[in-house]
């Protein structure tokens, strides 16, 4: 039995193998300690939490410190120093006092070098799964919380709650770990969720590639991203109350988390659209659908806020707030330079400001009494509201049209309809006892308004400005009326839908522009047709042609489809991307979805090549397609990489100019005209009488070089 002495002298030195308590400040370290690395400041909070909450578990092993033969006093820590260094910091936080008791085993028999050198060889360390293990059953067991326990043995609550994780992975993967199948990181990865059957399930079907962020992509397949756009509607806060649960990487950045059940997500998420969606229709709508989704596929036809006039009260106050705004805002370029009253201040004047200025907007009252909205959800979680939608049913009663004046005719004053076409050539001549103003035949209408017609052609083309009205008047009626009669211009925009050929591109932030850019025109746009030509001709410059190439941007079609080749139409397209300096990166990124998981392998490392680089592509050259796609994927994040299709060419370099006319650059084929002849055949070119004007305009409506033309009128 070994025999325990309090050390209170130093006259008379114990005999070596018997424990003693030696005050704490009569300590020191060993000169011959073989550990030279000091200890980490986590291991001594670590001895230090644990001799608190249970006491000194293991004794230091000590050995005088002599000067010549005679004891000092004091004791060489020969074993332990870590735990004299712990008792140190807890003297220093006022736990303990400076000569506090420390048991001891006193060893003057054994080299003190080789004793240091000992305990620090001869041990095994414990598995890190044992230590998952025992830290789950603490909690689970005695009911300790994270903090609790971090306090007992010196770790932080962090610390601790990551080892509780790790503990509650399924004990099938956990001894796979215990074997050294599986590395901590992956481990890790796996406890994102504490689904046993999920993890197994998980790693049942992995393959060779055991990445960490493959394991989290499979272990989340079937949850929601907190940065999902129905997550952040929601909110964190409302689906937990509501009974669900959200995953958390405790290892990783999760962002917020994963939502557990997208079905309770979505539910959420259309009681709020549709909370809203009750406040829309108290404005007056006849009908308010709430969806996640926009319904692309409605098939109505679409009414717009009108411009009116603001009340004098309402005048005089936009006035005084614009004044008071200009004020608050003098010399500040932010509201970050302004003290925290006036920016709030200023910012509720904006706001007043704002209000005022949307009554300059209204819906007329049929379309509110006879016309809907839809509540969606936008791409950034948002909520996005449509207005002004009609049923086709309901159409008559939004927006009657007056009749037909041609339909307000008295029938029996026209002249017979079954003349035939061959009496065109036959002058009508009347008879003295004709009856007055009776209207003349359908042949005379067709005959003048020919030469009319003709009168306008001439006259349009002499004068480019009332041509750009006419032209942006055309294409307006039809793009925001539908009224392809309203204008006398044979010119029909067709608008391709691009949902059929895309999956989601309607709901792609790119989309979203597209049609804020039309519903602020529409917006300006009178009620009746009839008065837009007057609108247009109001417009400036600018804003006329800014609504032209709204316009003109709306019948784009560059699809690339099997069964329509059109290489010409695809030419012009690369050349109208270049001139617009078109930068497809900023708005398409390679992803599995988008690219990278339905091309070949081969184009998968082609992709890798050109964007990151060859030894990038050799080293994922090895996966199964699923891991190579999910690679590549993240080694084009922020590249800038795109696929051929989707590039832009580099503008055509300027023709020199020479002198030698056999210098002279000839057209391609795709510019030169269609002779219709085969390579290496001659082609005969008969001569034509040129025609005169204006004859010459219709004869040959191909463009024309108009800088070359202009070259020549000034020669």
């Amino acid at each position: 039995m070994t025999k325990t002495v309090q050390i209170e002298t130093t006259a008379a030195e114990p005999v070596s193998g018997i424990e003693i308590f030696v005050p704490l400040n009569k300590l020191k370290k060993s000169p011959k300690n073989a550990r030279k690395v000091p200890h980490g400041e986590a291991a001594i909070e670590a001895l230090a939490g644990s001799i608190e909450h249970k006491g000194l578990i293991q004794n230091l092993v000590i050995e005088p410190e002599m000067k010549g033969e005679k004891p000092t006093g004091a004791y060489f820590v020969t074993a332990g120093e870590g735990r004299r260094l712990a008792y140190l910091l807890r003297a220093k936080r006022k736990q303990i006092r400076k000569n506090h008791p420390v048991r001891c085993r006193l060893d003057t028999e054994n080299d003190p070098s080789e004793i240091s050198l000992d305990e620090n060889v001869t041990r095994t360390p414990m598995h890190p799964a044992d230590q998952f293990e025992r830290f789950r059953e603490l909690a689970d067991g005695k009911g300790w919380g994270a903090e609790e326990i971090g306090a007992r043995f010196g770790v932080s609550g962090g610390v601790v709650k990551q080892r509780l994780r790790l503990g509650a992975v399924s004990p099938k993967l956990l001894q796979v770990y215990r074997e050294d199948g599986l590395t901590l990181d992956q481990l890790m990865a796996f406890a994102i969720t504490e689904d046993h059957a999920r993890q197994e399930q998980v790693f049942e079907n992995l393959h060779h590639n055991r990445e960490p962020w493959i394991i989290r992509r499979d272990m989340t397949a079937n949850n929601v991203p907190a940065d999902d756009r129905r997550a952040v509607f929601v909110g964190a806060d409302a689906y937990l109350e509501a009974g669900g649960n959200i995953i958390r990487d405790l290892f990783s950045e999760d962002r917020g988390g994963f939502f557990e059940d997208a079905g309770l997500l979505d539910m959420l998420a259309v009681e709020k659209l549709r909370e809203v969606a009750d406040g829309v229709q108290a404005e007056g709508w006849k009908w308010v659908e709430a969806h996640i989704d926009y319904p692309h596929a409605h098939g109505m036809r679409r009414f717009y806020p009108q411009a009116v006039d603001l009340s004098d009260e309402d005048e005089a106050r936009l006035e005084a707030l614009s004044t008071e705004h200009d004020e608050l805002a003098e010399g500040y370029s932010s509201y970050d330079e302004m003290p925290e009253d006036v920016a709030a201040k200023l910012e509720a004047v904006s706001d007043e400001i704002d209000a005022i200025s949307a009554k300059r907007y209204a819906y007329d009252a049929n379309v509110i009494a006879h016309g809907g909205a839809f509540v969606v959800l936008h791409h950034d979680g948002t909520v996005r509201i449509e207005r002004g939608f009609v049923r086709p049913e309901d159409e008559a009663l939004a927006d009657p049209q007056p009749e037909d004046e041609a339909e307000a005719i008295d029938p029996e004053a026209v002249e017979d309809e079954q003349a035939e076409d061959g009496d065109e050539d036959v002058q009508d001549f009347e008879d003295e006892d004709e009856e007055p103003g009776k209207p003349i035949s359908d042949s005379l209408i067709r005959d003048l308004s020919a030469h009319r017609t003709l009168a306008l052609r001439v006259a349009l083309g002499e004068q480019p400005g009332i041509a750009l009205i006419a032209l942006t008047h055309t294409l307006t009626a039809q793009l925001f009326y539908s009224y392809a009669e309203a204008g006398c211009l044979e010119i029909r925009p067709t608008v391709t839908p691009l949902g059929g050929h895309a999956a989601g591109i309607e709901d792609t932030p790119l989309a979203t522009r597209a049609s804020e850019a039309h519903d602020a025109w529409a917006e300006r746009m009178p009620r009746d047709v009839a008065d837009l030509w007057g609108f247009i001709v109001a417009l400036d410059d600018e804003q006329r042609m800014a609504l032209l190439a709204h316009c003109a941007s709306r019948t784009v079609n560059a699809l690339r489809l099997p069964w329509d080749r059109k290489p010409r139409t695809l030419q012009t397209a690369d050349r109208l991307a270049t001139a617009l300096a078109l930068d497809m990166a900023k708005d398409w990124t390679p992803t599995v979805d988008s690219y990278l998981g339905r091309v070949t392998k081969a184009h998968i490392l082609e992709a890798v090549a050109e964007g990151v680089s060859e030894d990038a592509a050799r080293r994922i050259a090895d996966k199964k397609k699923p891991e190579m796609a999910e690679a590549a994927e993240q080694r084009l994040v922020g590249k800038g990489w795109l696929p051929a299709v989707l590039r832009t060419p580099e503008p055509e370099a300027e023709p020199v100019e020479t002198e030698d006319a056999e210098g002279i650059a000839q057209p391609s084929e795709a510019e030169a005209p269609d002779t219709g002849a085969r390579d290496g055949e001659a082609v005969e070119v008969e001569a034509v009488e040129q025609p005169t004007e204006p004859e010459a305009v219709e004869a040959n409506p191909d463009p024309v070089d108009e800088e070359a033309a202009y070259s020549v009128a000034a020669e």
